[in-house]
């Protein structure tokens, strides 16, 4: 079974104290009120608002550790979210939640000072009462009560006996005893020697008083104890037992063991400079939750991985440079719209055809010259593939066949002679 988690705060309870420290002073003793179940108590608020319930066997209870310095007794401290640390009577209320609603609308000083007692509006009181859930203690307990004198909530330190009918608020903490209508807060730590009053029921031993503080969070559901066969009851918040049932998951724990494994317990370091117990024992519960802002900062560790992804970015611009790759198609240069190196320089500019000269012979080679190529600036594909006019004015000269007979002056008659052997059978031909 998983512990139940419950802390342990110091009051002292012995005859001389100082907060139970090193040091021990005489002092005038406070007193703590000893309410039995049905007690009204001094100075009520109400008549009783309690339901009579049937008697139950209170279950064990281990008595607290000394305290370190042996001055008083440690009071153990449970959650009001510990599971079996009320009870109550399947689909029977305690307390009669709607008579006490009325009681205080009858006497508006009362009302007004119950409200104070309680630390609300005294405007919110029926909201305030009806959102409360209806219960018993299963175990002594030690609270703030409040009574009715001159006017005003006057608190003093009480233990209620195992049994009483109180109402819870949602963090599962007492916040009205049934039986005199008094607003309930958690207790206060004696200062100095206390002495109780009251009257003493069997079975009270003042190690064996429990503290409940308010819970951690909001409790929706209270799992409390059967005190007619000692079974689970799921009772939810602010109901009166109509709506109880069988929780769906059990407690990992007997309902008789709530009380007794103190390995279930944790230190709350003893009290504080005042000697406050279970009131202010809570407030070590609320900073533990900012424990988990140190973790916080971790999520910012993976902030250096984003500049991570920023190196594919300089692959980006590599496409870029690869860019000018395509532009090598530019490159194909045909040599074939080279100008015919058998015409005459003079044959190109006249736009005439003239039979090459004797001396050109040697000058005709079928391979153009590669210097043309060189002499001129770049040219793109496109210039290529349309030739200029002076590309185009050696195309004529193609055709000396139909020219040559035309073109031969009267007086060079000797210069066929000097044709060349292609040309010669077209001009015998003729």
């Amino acid at each position: 079974m998983r512990p139940l988690f419950t802390a342990i705060a110091v009051l002292c309870v012995g005859s001389v104290a100082a907060g139970c420290g090193g040091e021990s002073r005489a002092a005038d003793p406070e007193e703590l009120l000893l309410q039995p179940i049905a007690a009204q108590g001094p100075d009520p608020f109400t008549a009783s608002t309690a339901f009579p319930a049937p008697a139950f066997a209170p279950p064990p209870v281990t008595a607290a550790p000394r305290s370190p310095s042996g001055a008083g007794t440690a009071l153990r401290t449970l959650s009001g979210s510990t599971p079996g640390l009320y009870g109550g009577t399947q689909q029977i209320a305690s307390c009669d939640v709607e008579a006490q609603v009325r009681l205080l609308a009858t006497d508006q000083d009362k009302a007004r000072a119950f409200a104070e007692g309680a630390g609300i509006d005294q405007a919110d009181i029926p909201q305030f009462l009806r959102g409360l859930t209806s219960v018993v203690l299963r175990s002594d307990t030690r609270v703030t009560g409040n009574a009715f004198r001159d006017g005003k909530a006057a608190g003093y330190q009480a233990v209620l006996q195992t049994g009483t009918a109180v109402l819870v608020d949602q963090y599962g903490a007492p916040r009205v005893r049934c039986a005199g209508g008094n607003p309930l807060k958690p207790p206060v730590a004696a200062e100095q020697a206390v002495v109780t009053k009251g009257d003493q029921w069997p079975g009270y031993r003042a190690d064996r008083v429990l503290v409940i503080k308010p819970a951690g969070q909001v409790v929706n559901n209270l799992l409390i104890v059967n005190t007619a066969d000692g079974t689970w009851i799921e009772r939810p918040a602010g109901t009166d037992g109509e709506e109880d049932a069988r929780p769906e998951v059990l407690p990992p724990v007997d309902p008789d063991e709530v009380f007794t494994d103190l390995t279930r317990t944790e230190s709350s370091g003893g009290a504080g400079p005042d000697g406050t117990p279970s009131a202010q024992a809570p407030a070590p519960d609320l900073p533990a939750p900012p424990a988990p802002t140190p973790d916080i900062p971790a999520p910012p560790a993976p902030t250096p991985d984003i500049p991570a992804p920023a190196a594919p970015t300089p692959d980006v611009p590599a496409p870029q440079n690869a860019v000018p790759a395509p532009q090598a198609p530019a490159e194909p240069r045909d040599p074939v719209d080279a100008p015919p190196a058998d015409l005459p320089q003079g044959s190109q500019d006249q736009g005439v055809p003239v039979p090459p000269a004797p001396d050109a012979e040697p000058q005709a080679p079928v391979e153009p010259d590669p210097v043309p190529r060189s002499e001129g600036t770049f040219r793109p594909a496109a210039d290529d593939l349309a030739p200029g006019p002076d590309d185009v004015a050696p195309a004529p000269a193609a055709v000396p066949d139909d020219v040559a007979p035309a073109a031969v002056p009267d007086d060079v008659a000797p210069a066929p002679v000097a044709v060349p052997d292609d040309i010669a059978p077209d001009t015998h031909q003729g």
